[in-house]
């Protein structure tokens, strides 16, 4: 795609521009956008856009009136700007999965009345008409299957190309629960698009079905996230060990950017401080969950696991990295398996989704696990399980940043997600800085783990990923101890493999090319899923 000249490019996120996911995402992206010297207008919900260090100028509407306000000095000639918008939406944010946000309700859009959902949209339709007008982008992307699709649509009308990113969260926690809703915003929305972006495979496959529209498989292409090669790099141990210690000080002395207790993006600085402080990076093996602390991330797979990697690795410790409702869940199963409880254990097991709010379903595959328990093994596995409490540590939630601090100290990553996924972005991040990322196998982190495994050594390879099922539980296990038990040519070989990996097929500005050429239509440019 080679270097592309200055555009003006419109991005409609709607949502935040940290923490995980998609908000990471359009943070990076319009980062990398700006660093390849195009102007980006942004649209999104966050309140402290002006914290982001590529932004330039922050705008909000005041009783129907744009206001800009610059908060960077005019920048030097080859670098792009970006400004970001806040419309005013109103008291109400519809979103995939029930959280909270600082300063307005968020609710699923499933529990949104259409009255509601026409007025979000009306509001954001009002927003980006007038950016059109009067920044005139030339280029656009919508994020999401709902709604940033649709507003562009009817805003754009047809006077600005657009592609499509689809991230997974609005297809399968919206659109697929609900098509008779959703499925007319999704096609409206699509039907202009040049170009539908996918993170894997799997989401494509899943797209495609959601949408019955043959016509949309010529139109689909490969657009995974992308990874700062820069930012998240492998360290010498004894650097990555300073990195943790200066990050638990920076969080003691009261961290960056602390947000009002009400947001659920919100982190108690000094609770994550005394966590760290639990660590020894120097001598403890550590192996780091991160993501949404929400049942469908398996995070409860990895806690049942531990005393198993315990038996064989007895100075591995779990950093547990987010937030969510069943984090008290999960504490929970921690304390009860440290006790001896099984049957407490069991208990929440059976509970499943009910803890975060959901229905009763159960969690089949932690509940196989403790079922499969033999008399011996329970014995083994509840005096193993005795460390958790100190050999498991919870964070809350950490800042995209800090995780670069963090991850090059351990020595693996688990993604036990029990649900599909787009793409593996945490666990690409965890192998640019040499970190094993062992993955559930399936949608978008099975195909992360296909490229990884292409450049690792044998057996390291076929540590990267588990089956789920009953097994799940162990089969985690088995792959977390091996690499951690295994010697130290191995572990080089591995390491270099997954960063030459990392840096060959992931980076922000591959990212951003592959956006701009996608709003054009440039689909000979992008391959296909």
């Amino acid at each position: 795609m080679g270097t592309l000249p200055p555009v003006r490019v419109l991005v409609f996120h709607g949502y935040l521009l940290e923490g995980t996911g998609s908000n990471v995402y359009n943070a990076r992206l319009a980062e990398a956008l700006v660093r390849l010297g195009h102007e980006v207008h942004l649209l999104s919900q966050d309140r402290h856009a002006d914290q982001q260090p590529f932004v330039d100028a922050v705008a909000d509407w005041e009783e129907g009136t744009l206001r800009v306000r610059r908060v960077r000095p005019q920048h030097a000639s080859g670098r792009g700007s970006a400004t970001v918008y806040r419309p005013d939406i109103g008291a109400l944010l519809p979103v995939y999965v029930a959280d909270r946000y600082e300063g307005i309700e968020a609710r699923s859009f499933l529990r949104c009345s259409d009255e509601e959902l026409e007025r979000y949209l009306e509001a954001n339709i009002a927003a980006v008409r007038e950016l059109r007008d009067l920044v005139r982008p030339q280029l656009a992307l919508a994020n999401h299957l709902v709604m940033g699709p649709v507003i562009l649509a009817r805003a754009l009308a047809g006077r600005v190309p657009y592609a499509v990113k689809i991230h997974g969260s609005a297809l399968e926690y919206t659109v697929k629960p609900a098509p008779e809703r959703f499925l007319p915003y999704a096609r409206e929305g699509l039907a202009p698009a040049r170009c539908v972006l996918v993170g894997s495979r799997h989401t494509a496959a899943s797209l495609w079905e959601a949408l019955g529209d043959a016509g949309l498989i010529a139109r689909t292409r490969l657009g995974p996230p992308g990874v700062d090669v820069a930012r998240f790099a492998p360290q010498p141990p004894a650097r990555a060990a300073d990195g943790v210690r200066a990050l638990q000080a920076a969080l003691e002395s009261g961290g960056a950017a602390e947000r009002p207790a009400e947001s659920a993006f919100a982190r108690e600085a000094g609770a994550a401080a005394r966590a760290l402080a639990r660590v020894d990076p120097g001598a403890d093996q550590l192996v780091a969950f991160v993501g949404k602390l929400i049942v469908s991330k398996g995070a409860d797979l990895l806690l049942a696991a531990w005393p198993l990697v315990l038996e064989r690795v007895p100075r591995a410790t779990l950093v547990v990295v987010g937030f969510g409702g069943f984090r008290d869940g999960l504490e929970w199963l921690c304390a009860a398996l440290a006790a001896g409880d099984l049957a407490g254990a069991s208990e929440l097991a059976r509970a499943g989704r009910a803890l975060e709010g959901g229905d009763r379903r159960p969690l089949a595959y932690l509940l196989a696990f403790l079922d499969s328990l033999g008399v011996a093994e329970r014995e083994r596995y509840l005096a193993a399980a005795r460390a958790l409490a100190q050999q498991v540590v919870f964070t809350g939630r950490l800042e995209h940043e800090e995780l670069a601090q963090l991850l090059p100290a351990c020595r693996a990553l688990a993604v036990p997600s029990t649900f599909p996924e787009s793409f593996g972005m945490v666990a690409v991040e965890a192998a640019a800085c040499g970190v094993l990322p062992v993955s559930a196998a399936h949608s978008g982190l099975a195909e992360v783990s296909e490229v990884l495994a292409a450049a690792l050594p044998e057996p390291a390879a076929g540590w990267l990923s588990f089956p789920l099922g009953d097994g799940a539980v162990v089969a985690l296990a088995e792959r977390l101890a091996a690499w951690l038990t295994s010697g130290p040519e191995l572990r080089e070989r591995t390491r270099a493999g997954l960063v030459s990996a990392t840096r060959r097929h992931w980076s922000w500005e591959g990212v951003a090319r592959g956006v701009i050429a996608a709003a054009r239509g440039e689909l000979q440019a992008l391959r296909s899923p």
